[in-house]
C-alpha cells in the first residue's frame, strides 16, 4: 500500500503553504518525510538548492526545519521557557557550565524575547505548561519552533479542539512566523480557516497531489471539489 504517490510539492520562502485533503490523503505521511521522521521509498527531496540524502528529525533541524505535532510534545510539568529549550538546553558560562548547570536566567530571557516577538501572551514563563489554556500550549509549541527554525515550519492541525478566540491567536501567530521570514506548511480539515491563513492551497488526494490553488483565487467549494474527485486535474 501506497501512502504517497508521486508527489511533488513546492515550498518558496516566507509564505503559507496548506495541505488539504481527506483522511488517508497522505497529508501528515507527506510531512513526515519532509521533516525526516519518515524515509521516502523513492524520490528526491531538494533543500536550498541541494539534493538531500537519508533524512532524521537531526539532520531537518539542522537545516532550520521544525515541526508542531498535534500532541505538541510538551513537557507538561516544566515551564514555557524549560520547554522552548527541551533538549538544547542553554549550560551556564565557565565551571559550572562544564559541570552542568543550566542558564535559566538566559533561557527565560530569550523565551520572552521570543513570546514578545511574536505577541504571544503567556501570563507567567515560570508556571508549569500544564496550568495553561490549549491555546497558549499551543503558543509554547509554536514559539519553540520558531526560536529554532530558521527555514520551515510544518503544523499539524495547530487549530484543533481549540476555542475562537484561542484559534484567531493561532492563526495569528502562524502570520507572525511567515512575517518573520520563515515559511509555513499548515495542515488542516478547517476550509475556512485555510483561506483566511494561508498564502497556497495544495490539495492531496488518495496519496496524490491534485490541485494548486492561490488561496484569494478559490473559495471552499472548488476545493471541496478538488478534495472528492469531483474537479478535474487542471490546476495540478
Amino acid at each position: 500500500m501506497e501512502a504517497l504517490r508521486g508527489v511533488d510539492l513546492v515550498i518558496g520562502p516566507a509564505e503559507i503553504v496548506a495541505l488539504v485533503g481527506d483522511n488517508g490523503a497522505g497529508k501528515s505521511t507527506l510531512v513526515k518525510v519532509l521533516s525526516g521522521v519518515l524515509s521516502p521509498d523513492r524520490g528526491e527531496i531538494w533543500f536550498s538548492g541541494q539534493r538531500l540524502g537519508h533524512q532524521s528529525p537531526l539532520a531537518a533541524r539542522g537545516l532550520g526545519i521544525e515541526t508542531v505535532y498535534q500532541d505538541l510534545a510538551l513537557a507538561e510539568d516544566l515551564s514555557p521557557h524549560a520547554n522552548l529549550f527541551l533538549g538544547r538546553e542553554m549550560l551556564r558560562p565557565g565551571v559550572l557550565g562544564r559541570l552542568g548547570f543550566l542558564d535559566n536566567t538566559e533561557m527565560r530571557k530569550r523565551a520572552k524575547d521570543t513570546f514578545e516577538t511574536l505577541g504571544v501572551d503567556m501570563p507567567t514563563i515560570n508556571a508549569a505548561v500544564a496550568n495553561l489554556s490549549g491555546g497558549q500550549r499551543q503558543a509554547v509549541a509554536v514559539s519553540r519552533a520558531m526560536t529554532w527554525a530558521s527555514k520551515v515550519v510544518f503544523m499539524d492541525e495547530p487549530t484543533a479542539a481549540l476555542g475562537v478566540i484561542q484559534t484567531r491567536t493561532v492563526l495569528d501567530l502562524i502570520r507572525r512566523v511567515r512575517d518573520a521570514g520563515i515559511s509555513v506548511v499548515l495542515i488542516s480539515h478547517n476550509l475556512p480557516e485555510v483561506l483566511q491563513t494561508a498564502d497556497r492551497i495544495e490539495v492531496l488526494r488518495l496519496g496524490r497531489r491534485v490541485a494548486s490553488f492561490a488561496a484569494a483565487d478559490v473559495g471552499i467549494d472548488e476545493l471541496t471539489r478538488a478534495m472528492t474527485g469531483a474537479l478535474t486535474e487542471a490546476h495540478a
